[in-house]
């Protein structure tokens, strides 16, 4: 009786905790703001829909040459890539709201080592280690979380 109680209770902590974070307050609408020009540049750039966006940010992972692409633009407009590729991480973390700061090193911790053949797969690597890592915080801007603005 009492393992069932205890596996209850840790299964209905883990599936709490897998759960998407979308309030007022996360992601910080200061953020999504400066994020939103950032966006509209490599949706324009990459062709990447929505949807897709939306898809990878808030469910599954899954592959998508146009969102790759997305995804590496994002840290080139935030200048937190260099020219081979290779993401400066304290940069793109001074980048984040102080609130953010501790999220972004657990999300980060696990995914120093980016794989990839072109730099729009290292990002998506980057991206999908992210999400793995904290699905909760995890978010790709797109027009799924400009609502929060509002």
């Amino acid at each position: 009786m009492k393992s069932s109680i205890l596996l209850m209770i840790i299964c209905a902590t883990l599936c709490h905790s897998q759960e998407i974070r979308r309030d007022k307050q996360y992601p910080p609408p200061e953020f999504l703001k400066a994020l939103q020009p950032i966006h509209d540049v490599c949706v324009a750039k990459h062709g990447v829909t929505d949807a897709a966006i939306q898809q990878f940010s808030d469910g599954e992972i899954h592959e998508d040459e146009a969102m790759k692409c997305y995804m590496n633009c994002l840290f080139h407009e935030a200048k937190v890539i260099d020219e081979a590729g290779e993401l400066h991480y304290e940069k793109f973390v001074n980048l984040l709201p102080e609130s953010m700061h501790d999220i972004a090193l657990f999300m980060g911790k696990k995914c120093l080592y980016p794989k990839g053949e072109t730099q729009c797969d290292r990002a998506f690597w980057l991206h999908s280690c992210w999400k793995k890592a904290d699905p909760k915080h995890y978010f790709l801007p797109g027009q799924h979380i400009w609502y929060l603005l509002e």
